[in-house]
């Protein structure tokens, strides 16, 4: 039987439940098509660093836009999406000093809570780290980490309260279209109608563009995470991290443990269909190598576990979120790994565009499909150097 709705969300991670949400809330009833289950993909496997920490406006604006719904989550949507204060750290080698206090500057301007802090700020903050490596870190009180599952399924509960559906075990197999506008897909569980279709296929996004004439510019990353057992020195807790200087993130994670991903030697172009419940071999002897470097005293921890994951790369390594191709397709894919933090003010800013015809949350423009055609790609002002190798 032919189902009909007003929009049509093809995946069921943050954003496609993020968009789910606020166009219930518009009154505008979706339904999401997801082929498992809902945070089956990227989501499932995201670090949920809550942090604002970017080299570039747009980004940083749509997280900071984001954050309150993280801080009020049952006010603002309903249900748990696991937000645990930790504070955030920033830490770079010193030849990005000055790259670091503009990108505070910046911060600041847009209205983040951050300050510039010394290595032994660093260490009052956190007395297990080593510091004598950095000179200047940035510092975020507010910040810390949620729970991406619970976050995705938090913001579709609600959704379905106000009117829209999921279907799950439901893959995309075509996109129907007439007269230059779509008009519904066809599924493994039949087809579907509506005049707004939008891809939040994650790093199956660029498949589903095909189906549409498109070709977008998406490749796929994969990247790893480990969980370590975390020895008593370091106490009940610690700050969320970037470490830069190390290309190396982490943060502590329930049940007294600590989440280890690095950002060097990602395999790209990989299929995102391949098995992710093991880390790629070495991931963990490296990671393991890298946390000993800033947590010296981890040395005494245990491995817990180690798994993967993918996401979509673009050439920019930055989202893609507007229309694009026929009249009334969207995309919101491309999130290069960074996706989770701004998925409630994604999800606000383009179902505005969807609506209204014009985003107001955050501008959408920065991040249009058309930028790769144009050359007019999404650059960090002062960027801490080229982490994808």
């Amino acid at each position: 039987m032919n189902q009909t709705a007003d929009a049509l969300i093809i995946g069921g991670g943050i954003h496609g439940c993020s968009l789910a949400f606020h166009l219930a809330e518009k009154g505008v009833k979706s339904i999401v098509l997801e082929k498992n289950v809902i945070a089956a993909g990227a989501t499932g496997r995201s670090s949920g660093l809550v942090r604002m920490h970017y080299d570039n406006r747009p980004e940083a604006e749509l997280v900071w836009a984001s954050f309150p719904y993280f801080q009020n989550w049952e006010e603002r949507v309903g249900g748990d999406c696991g937000f645990t204060r930790t504070g955030f750290i920033q830490l770079v080698a010193p030849e990005f000093t000055e790259s670091l206090k503009n990108n505070i500057l910046m911060h600041q301007d847009v209205g983040i809570s951050t300050i510039l802090i010394t290595r032994d700020d660093v260490k009052r903050l956190a007395p297990s780290f080593f510091t004598e490596d950095i000179e200047f870190a940035a510092f975020e009180p507010e910040s810390g980490y949620a729970d991406a599952n619970s976050t995705a399924l938090a913001f579709m509960t609600r959704a379905k309260d106000l009117g829209a559906k999921i279907v799950q075990d439901c893959a995309v197999t075509g996109i129907l279209s007439n007269d230059g506008k779509v008009s519904g897909v066809q599924t493994t569980q039949g087809d579907f109608s509506a005049p707004i279709v939008v891809n939040a296929a994650g790093p199956w996004a660029d498949k589903v563009g095909e189906m549409v004439g498109l070709d977008i510019p998406l490749t796929t990353w994969q990247h790893d995470t480990m969980f370590v057992q975390r020895p008593l020195e370091i106490g009940s807790s610690h700050p969320t991290v970037i470490d830069n200087a190390h290309e190396m993130y982490f943060r502590p994670e329930t049940g007294g443990l600590t989440l280890v991903g690095l950002e060097d030697n990602n395999p790209l172009g990989e299929d995102p269909d391949n098995n992710t419940d093991h880390a790629k071999p070495g991931f963990i002897e490296r990671a393991i190598d890298r946390i000993i470097k800033r947590v010296p005293v981890m040395e005494k921890g245990g491995l817990h576990s180690a798994h993967g994951g993918y996401d979509g790369l673009t050439p920019d390594q930055r989202a893609i979120i507007s229309q694009a191709g026929p009249d009334g397709f969207f995309l919101v894919c491309g999130m290069s790994g960074t996706g989770f933090k701004i998925g409630p003010a994604v999800g606000a800013s383009l179902s505005e565009l969807i609506v209204d015809g014009t985003s107001k949350t955050v501008d959408l423009n920065p991040f249009r499909f058309s930028r790769f055609a144009e050359g007019d790609l999404i650059k960090g002002q002062h960027d801490y150097g080229d982490m994808w190798h």
